[in-house]
């Protein structure tokens, strides 16, 4: 039983540094200036996916990927649900970000790119419709982004953008969400009835909900990110 216990302990660690990861990538979203869209329209998401480091030849030979956390809103009482842990990868030769990791953050802004995340595989593009957000103070982009299912953006080394991730494909890890509430679970029971917690997960949660309601940028704008 020893070997068991031990590599179970790991797991759980590694996923609570993924999700406290992901507190830390939404944050330098939230306060990033070129952000506005961002800022804007987060409370109108009705779930929102966030990969803190998107890896080079991870998932696919040849192409990007990494592992992230799915979260969905009430709509009724605006709070947000415990993590699901998916991973994102593609195959795309132009998906190219020209350095070794970046950080994802994709909004769900309809009811059926939230549903798409219930199932254990889907396609960008194919099975929902995907845009890169807008970015900056312009507003190009900003009508398709507001069309669209799922939104997308991306932070390398500092710098913000928007990209569409179309062909990307997602996947559930069912092994993740096992070891970090204990049993066998499925999307649905996180995200939809929410009959499973994590309590490790009550910062990022906070945090999504100052996002949602305008506050995180003032709560956070004193903080250092890495990059500084």
């Amino acid at each position: 039983a020893g070997p068991t216990i031990a590599t179970a302990s790991s797991e759980e660690r590694e996923l609570k540094e993924l999700v406290d990861r992901s507190k830390t990538t939404l944050e330098n979203f939230v306060t990033d200036s070129n952000m506005a869209w961002f800022r804007d329209h987060i409370k109108e998401a009705k779930g929102i996916f966030i990969i803190p480091r998107m890896w080079k030849g991870a998932f696919f030979f040849g192409g990007e990927g990494g592992t992230g956390v799915f979260l969905v809103k009430n709509e009724t009482t605006g709070e947000w649900s415990n993590p699901a842990f998916y991973t994102m990868g593609t195959a795309s030769v132009g998906f190219q970000f020209g350095v070794q990791a970046s950080e994802i953050v994709m909004l769900a802004m309809s009811q059926r790119g939230v549903e798409s995340m219930l199932s254990n595989t889907f396609k960008l593009g194919a099975d929902v419709s995907v845009a890169a957000g807008p970015v900056g103070v312009g507003i190009e982009g900003a009508t398709a982004a507001l069309s669209a299912d799922m939104v997308t953006f991306a932070r390398t080394k500092g710098l913000f953008g928007g990209i569409s991730l179309e062909g990307a494909v997602i996947v559930l890890r069912d092994e993740d969400n096992r070891h970090y509430y204990g049993k066998d679970v499925r999307p649905t029971d996180i995200l939809v009835k929410r009959s499973v917690e994590n309590p490790q997960a009550a910062g990022l949660r906070a945090a999504l909900a100052r996002a949602a309601e305008g506050q995180a940028s003032t709560d956070q704008k004193t903080e250092p990110t890495p990059d500084q």
